[in-house]
């Protein structure tokens, strides 16, 4: 029986074209409910360790991306001051995939159709390996934080709320 080929994404492939190694992981997804606790238990990793992608727009620096664990929220106070802006707000659901290329829900930090500025929760760096949006609903890739950082020429910062 033949296996099913899973399309690439950009983000899959970039990852791929700097022969850094990941781990695919396939889950079912559904519009109710994109919360990572249904990831976790789906594909098996720790809620702490699957990261969600945020995208704020900064009234200097237009749209920025934050990854942040799934089981905390962005703080737009810390994220403005680590950006170099003096507002940040979430970007328009709207606007998400002309700005990016991704929908919700398979938001991706790699393989934007621009490289924004990316800050990394730092306390990714706590984990040999984090789990992202491999770019589509109902795909996760597991990589170093380091990986990430390189691939999104991002910084670790502290975005989260106390």
């Amino acid at each position: 029986m033949a296996k099913k080929k899973v399309t690439k994404t950009n983000a899959i492939r970039l990852v791929e074209q700097k022969k850094m190694p990941y781990v695919e992981h396939e889950y079912q997804w559904s519009e109710d409910d994109l919360g990572a606790g249904h990831v976790a238990e789906q594909v098996g990793i720790p809620p702490e360790r699957i990261f969600k992608t945020l995208v704020a727009v900064g009234n200097k620096t237009g749209p920025i991306v934050a990854v942040i664990p799934s089981n905390h929220e962005l703080d737009l106070k810390k994220i403005a001051k680590a950006s170099g802006n003096k507002k940040v707000e979430m970007l328009h659901l709207r606007d998400l995939e002309a700005t990016t290329g991704y929908i919700r829900g398979g938001c991706s930090p790699i393989g934007m159709k621009k490289l924004f500025p990316t800050y990394l929760e730092e306390t990714a760096q706590e984990f040999q390996q984090i789990a992202v949006s491999a770019g589509k609903r109902g795909l996760q890739m597991e990589l170093a934080p380091d990986a990430i950082v390189q691939l999104t020429r991002g910084h670790y910062v502290s975005i989260v709320k106390d």
